[in-house]
Order: structure tokens, then C-alpha cells, then sequence
């Protein structure tokens, strides 16, 4: 990796598209959105799309999300068939519909079954496995460390830890107090995750973790390049200048091409409307820009809409976003 900045797996976000650009704007290593362990649901186009690409970046890193240990092997094996480099196990994400299926962020309840499957996964490939969790199920239950120990017992090769316990969900203050209690007691290298928005706060995080690395996700959406500027801000403490509007402007038209050549015209144009609501939000007239935006139907209409956006913003003299 040149850096120790991650692009951290959000479903419906880090498509390869998102990924490509994060790489370019200063991400040492990008996760895949998450796939299930179910081989036989892959034959689904949201599922297709989600499976590894040969010709993006080293190192590619694919996450699966399951509870059963066999599957989780299987869908292992066959991700690095397929052109997968890491392997990373789901073990953090919070919703419902995940966590109803004793997957994500619930296995945490049960640490004999996460000891099961990370003995199977790892056992499964020859490639790396990496491990993403929560800081426990609850706040009455945070058994981030006891897990921590076991991944390290069964091979795991680095470990990325979100703040939060899965009942908080992604709201409240990450707790980096327990992400640092977690690299103290493994040896293999821990990833510190939640809350990192800003180069001061990305500084902030690593000394009061001691972590190896950063997952950043949320703060990324809508802002691809503070991958560049956390980088230039850890190794020169200084800050880069903020993107003026004449700098986003090519950025996002870069990702909206990206996003319909990947997509096609009619998913593409659903896509790209939340990333547009995310690159916009902070600009004057994003409100009423979006509405407009959301109406859109086809690629050429969305394309000449943002430019129009960006010239009256150049006309008008506005250049800093935030």
C-alpha cells in the first residue's frame, strides 16, 4: 500500500466506479461493497457487479457477509478464482436486515460461531483475510478485544475496528478508547474506523489508537479527494487548499461517466443522484439544483444540468467547497 488510508466498504457506495476514483484522489487500498456468502444469489445483477474486476488496482480486497462457516468458504474460494487478492469478513455492519440473518455485526454475540468462521475462511484461501468489526454488540457487551484474540489465534491478517458497538449504530461519538484496548492485545495490524472527517481528525485518531491505519467511509461520500488531503496533511502537517467549485467540477463529471459506462443509461442515472446530492450539499443552491437533478432521466440531460450548475457558480464568483 503507499499509504495507510482505506476506502471502507459501504454497500451501495464503493462500487468499482467510487473505488477507481478514491484510488486516484490518494486511497492506499479500496474494500469491495459487500457480497453475500450465498453463491447460488450471485447470478443477480446487483450481486455480478459486485463481484471482483481483474484489471482494477493491486491489492483488490472483496468483503463477504454470511453466518454460515461453509458458505463463507465457499464464497472465499471462489472470490479469489475470481481475481480477489484479500478476503475480508463482514463482521460490523449494523443493519437490520443484515444483522437478521445472523451475519455482520450480530455474530459478534456468538464467539464460538466467529471462531468457526474464521478458522474456515482462513483455512479456505492462501490469500489474506481480514476482519471488520464493531466494538461489541452493545454497551453492556463490548467484546472487541475477546474477538480481536481470536481472529489473531485463527490467522486473521489485519483487523479494522468502527468505533461503535452495533446498538449505536452510527450514532454518538466513536470510542477510540476501546480501539486502542483492541491493538494492544493483538499483534497483527489494526485499522481505526468511525468519525475520521478532517486531515486534524485522521492525526487525532492514530495517536490516541496507536493504529496501524484508517478506514474511512462516510466522510469520503460526496468528497472522494480527502483521501489527498489526509495523506499530504500526515506527512507534511500541513493543510492543502480546500477544492474550489472549478476543481469539483471535473471530479464529479469524472464519476458520473464512470457510473453510467458501469451501470448502463437507466441504473446509471438512479445512481448518480445520491453522489450528486453528496458532491453538492455544501454548495449555495444545492437544494433547489437537486430537485431538479432527482427529475432527470437520462445521462446527457444530467451531465449538461451539473455543468450548467458549475457555470453559474464560476459567473457568480463562488469557488470554495467545502
Amino acid at each position: 500500500m503507499p499509504n495507510r488510508l482505506i476506502l471502507a466498504p459501504m454497500a451501495g457506495v464503493t462500487d468499482r466506479p467510487f473505488r477507481a476514483l478514491c484510488r486516484r484522489l490518494g486511497a492506499g487500498m479500496t474494500v469491495s461493497e459487500m457480497l453475500t456468502s450465498d453463491v447460488r444469489l450471485w447470478n443477480s445483477r446487483k450481486s455480478r457487479l459486485r463481484l471482483p474486476h481483474g484489471d482494477e488496482p493491486e491489492p483488490r480486497s472483496v468483503q463477504i457477509a454470511g453466518g454460515d462457516p461453509q458458505r463463507l468458504a465457499e464464497a472465499a474460494r471462489r472470490n479469489v478464482e475470481l481475481g480477489a487478492q484479500i478476503i475480508d469478513i463482514n463482521m460490523g455492519c449494523p443493519a437490520k436486515k443484515v444483522c437478521n440473518k445472523a451475519a455482520g455485526s450480530a455474530l459478534m454475540r456468538d464467539e464460538a460461531l466467529v471462531a468457526e468462521i474464521l478458522r474456515a475462511v482462513v483455512t479456505a484461501v492462501e490469500v489474506p483475510v481480514t476482519l471488520k468489526i464493531r466494538t461489541g454488540w452493545d454497551r453492556a457487551n463490548r467484546n472487541g478485544v475477546g474477538i480481536a484474540r481470536l481472529a489473531e489465534q485463527a490467522g486473521i491478517a489485519a483487523l479494522a475496528v468502527h468505533g461503535r458497538t452495533r446498538a449505536d449504530l452510527y450514532g454518538g461519538a466513536a470510542e477510540y478508547d476501546t480501539i486502542a484496548a483492541i491493538k494492544r492485545a493483538v499483534s497483527i495490524p489494526v485499522f481505526a474506523n468511525g468519525d475520521i472527517d478532517s486531515p486534524e481528525k485522521a492525526r487525532q485518531v492514530l495517536d490516541a489508537t496507536g493504529a496501524d491505519g484508517l478506514l474511512i467511509g462516510r466522510a469520503a461520500q460526496g468528497r472522494p479527494w480527502i483521501f489527498r488531503e489526509i495523506e499530504h496533511y500526515l506527512r507534511t502537517g500541513e493543510r492543502l487548499p480546500a477544492m474550489t467549485a472549478l476543481e469539483v467540477e471535473p471530479v464529479l463529471l469524472e464519476h458520473l461517466a464512470a457510473l453510467y459506462r458501469f451501470y448502463g443509461e437507466e441504473l446509471g442515472v438512479r445512481i448518480a443522484r445520491k453522489h450528486v446530492g453528496w458532491y453538492l450539499a455544501s454548495l449555495p443552491g444545492a437544494q433547489e439544483f437537486r430537485a431538479q437533478f432527482n427529475r432527470l432521466d437520462t445521462t446527457d440531460a444530467q451531465s449538461a444540468h451539473v455543468r450548467r450548475f458549475f457555470a453559474e457558480r464560476h459567473k457568480d464568483g463562488e469557488g470554495v467547497a467545502a
